[in-house]
């Protein structure tokens, strides 16, 4: 049985450095602002109802009614505000996203 050996074969030195590497980072496009249209509400009530009829019957030509109970509109008001809330949390974290990738992380500065 012949045997060999790794000795017969030259070593190299490796080198090893650490340096910082250039982030590109490609920075996203921010959307552009929402454009919300307010709706016209109308509260009917049973005082009101004929008047309120005859009202949109004369500006819309046709009648259509859509209900909602308070706590349903409740529930409308804090689904919005949530949303509200959800956009503006992104919006920061987006920000700070760009922010940090793009600022100078150089220990001096340079």
């Amino acid at each position: 049985m012949t045997g060999s050996s790794c000795s017969l074969i030259p070593t190299k030195v490796v080198e090893v450095s650490a340096k910082p590497i250039e982030r590109n980072i490609v920075q996203p496009v921010m959307p552009r602002e929402i454009d919300l249209k307010t709706p016209t509400w109308i509260v009917v009530t049973p005082e009101n109802w004929e008047d309120q009829l005859a009202r949109i019957e004369d500006q819309e030509g046709e009648l259509v009614f859509l209900a909602m109970t308070i706590p349903d509109y409740e529930l409308m008001a804090y689904n919005t505000q949530e949303l509200k809330r959800y956009i503006t949390e992104l919006k920061d974290v987006v920000v700070y996203y760009r922010k940090v990738t793009t600022e100078d992380i150089s220990p001096n500065g340079n």
